[in-house]
């Protein structure tokens, strides 16, 4: 049972990160959403009384421990914590820059290590807690022209699985969800930048992203969430150290 419990999503404000908040709040979850801006969790905040905001970066350490601190005043300890906050961009990986290097990997690997290493020793001395990192088919294989996130998500499922092996005797678990191309605003600018690289319409860059799925479509936010529902609840209590492939078969 979730219900009743308090839980933490990063990057709530939209996408991926919205679902989840609102599948655990509509579960009867008290749901913390964080991100960078105020008004996208502001709007999610009214979808469902049982979710309230907090900005926060998620690249800075005082500012996550300055989250924990008001939401766990406000709201009781937190029981799960889903890291789902993340950014991508794209170029070969000789055209890289290292600022844009360093970028992704603050956001995507280093935020979520900020995003989860304040409830670790609470979840341990409380011997129960659902750690969920919302990683990607990309920390399972490789794609080109994503190299620093590729980097990034393959740190995050290592992350993962070495936040399992410290946590398994707690009563702890610890996971990652890996979609593949979910539809969500992060995917539009994906479109987008294959619509000003190539020329190609739309439709057609649609067309070949969705060609990755052997199911030949986009992972919907909702099918996300309720693995991330699953993997919380009491069912899943031998479930840890894993990376859940959610790609219609790209991967596994």
């Amino acid at each position: 049972m979730i219900v009743g419990k308090h839980a933490l999503v990063t990057g709530g404000g939209s996408g991926v990160g919205r679902a989840i908040a609102l599948a655990l709040a509509e579960a009867g979850v008290d749901v913390t959403i964080c991100g960078r801006r105020e008004a996208a969790l502001a709007e999610v905040t009214q979808e469902n009384k049982h979710i309230s905001g907090l900005v926060a970066d998620v690249t800075d350490e005082a500012e996550m421990a300055a989250l924990y601190e008001k939401a766990e005043a406000a709201r009781g300890p937190i029981d799960i914590v889903v890291a789902n906050a993340g950014m991508s961009g794209s170029a070969p990986a000789h055209r890289t820059s290292m600022a844009d290097w360093q970028r992704t990997l603050d956001v995507n690997l280093t935020g979520s290590f900020l995003t989860v290493k304040p409830a670790l020793a609470g979840m341990a001395a409380r011997k129960t807690g659902r750690i969920v990192f919302v990683a990607s088919t990309a920390g399972l294989k490789g794609y080109g022209y994503v190299a620093p996130y590729v980097a990034a998500k393959h740190g995050v499922v290592g992350l993962m699985r070495a936040l399992a092996v410290e946590t398994a005797k707690s009563g702890v678990t610890v996971n990652a969800v890996c979609p593949g191309f979910v539809e969500t605003e992060m995917l539009e600018e994906s479109v987008q930048r294959i619509v000003d690289k190539t020329g190609r319409s739309v439709d057609e860059a649609r067309a070949s992203l969705a060609s990755v799925n052997p199911q030949g479509r986009f992972i919907q936010p909702q099918e996300v969430a309720a693995a991330v529902i699953w993997l919380c609840g009491d069912a899943a209590g031998s479930i840890t150290g894993q990376a859940i492939s959610i790609s219609g078969g790209e991967t596994w």
